[in-house]
Formats: C-alpha cells, structure tokens, sequence
C-alpha cells in the first residue's frame, strides 16, 4: 500500500478500517469526532487511494478540481490540500457544493464549464494537481485544455469513464484511445482500472511534458 497524503487516514467506523480525512461531513458519511470517512463506491479519488494507486499526492498541494458535482470527493480533497478551485457546470449540484465549502475556506466553487478553461483562468492560480472526473466526451481534450494551469512539476489525476466517451464500443479500446490522446500533453506515470469500485472507469496519473 503507497503513502496516504498528509491528512488522509485509516480510521475505524463502526469496527471497519476505512479512509477518513478531517471536516465537516458533505453527504451522510460516518464519522468519528471530527473525521469523516471517505467512500470510494462514491470517489474515484478515493477509489485510487484505496486501491494504492500512485498519486504523487503529499498534502497541502494546490488543487483544481474539474467535475466537482455536489462536492463529494472536492471536500474531502479541500479538508487535506491547499486551495482547491472546484470547477462544476451543473446549478443544482453547485449548490451542494457550495454548502460544503461554507466550512472550507480553502475551497472555491466555479460554476464553470471544465471544456472551457478560458472563462475561469482568470480566477485559477498555477496548481501542483489537476484532478479530473467529468462525465464528457472528449475527457483528454479536457484535461490538455487545463493543463495550462498545472505546474511543470505537477500531476494530473484523472478517472476515464468509458461509457462517457462511446457506450457501443468496448472500454479497453475506449481507454487505449484517451490515453493515446493524452500523451500529445502528457507523460503517463501509472494506470489502473477501478473496479470493483467503479466500472468501466480507468484511473491516470500523468505528469505535463
């Protein structure tokens, strides 16, 4: 099992040994005083610590966050990282969102569409990650859209959902094909499917070139 970053912790909830990172709880989790226990059937962040995938992630970084959706995996992401701007296009679960970042001053919503950078770069300071989980076609062309925004030495966390990009077509094709698209922009460090978590879904992490 890697390293969890700093603030992230195995905890016990109810006798099961579960992730968990301090903050005010977003979406009915278990806690424990102040620790929240993290789901990875509900992240695909979370997932990937789960699962020991490698993500480079230390603990305080500075974050930007594209498909935030009502700020599930954002808070627990803000309760560990520095600032975390949380790019989500959606009204109704912007307001989730919102609500969780109402405890989190280090958290910042954007009701922004994640295709298109240009109309929050004004807002988003450099970051040392760049995680991404939107439910779009054309995820890699996201993700090279954004990389503007990522340090030299940065990461790029990002769940492919297959389903997302062709329904029809088999998702190791599917895979094959973002990947491929991604390397015009970035090194790929490290894959791994998230099953049983997630189906159909393919954890990168991946460094700018």
């Amino acid at each position: 099992m890697t390293d969890l970053p700093d603030g992230v912790e195995r905890r016990s909830f109810d006798g099961v040994d579960r992730l968990a990172t301090r903050g005010e709880p977003v979406y009915g989790e278990p806690t424990d005083d102040e620790w929240r226990a993290w789901d990875p059937d509900r992240s695909k962040l979370g997932a990937m610590l789960e699962l020991g995938v490698e993500t480079g992630l230390a603990g305080g970084e500075n974050v930007l966050y594209l498909g935030a959706a009502a700020g599930t995996t954002v808070s627990h992401v803000a309760d560990f990282a520095g600032p975390t701007y949380a790019v989500e296009f959606a009204p109704r679960p912007m307001r989730d969102c919102l609500d969780a970042a109402e405890s989190r001053g280090n958290l910042f919503p954007l009701l922004k569409d994640a295709r298109k950078p240009e109309t929050y770069a004004h807002v988003v300071e450099p970051v040392d990650v760049l995680i991404q989980d939107v439910a779009t076609r054309g995820q890699a062309r996201v993700a090279r859209t954004n990389a503007r925004f990522l340090r030299d030495d940065g990461r790029l966390l990002v769940a492919i959902k297959a389903r997302s990009e062709d329904v029809t077509r088999d998702p190791e094709s599917v895979f094959e094909d973002v990947l491929d698209d991604l390397r015009a922009d970035y090194e790929v460090l490290a894959t791994e499917r998230l099953s049983p978590y997630h189906d159909d879904h393919l954890s990168v992490v991946a460094r700018p070139r």
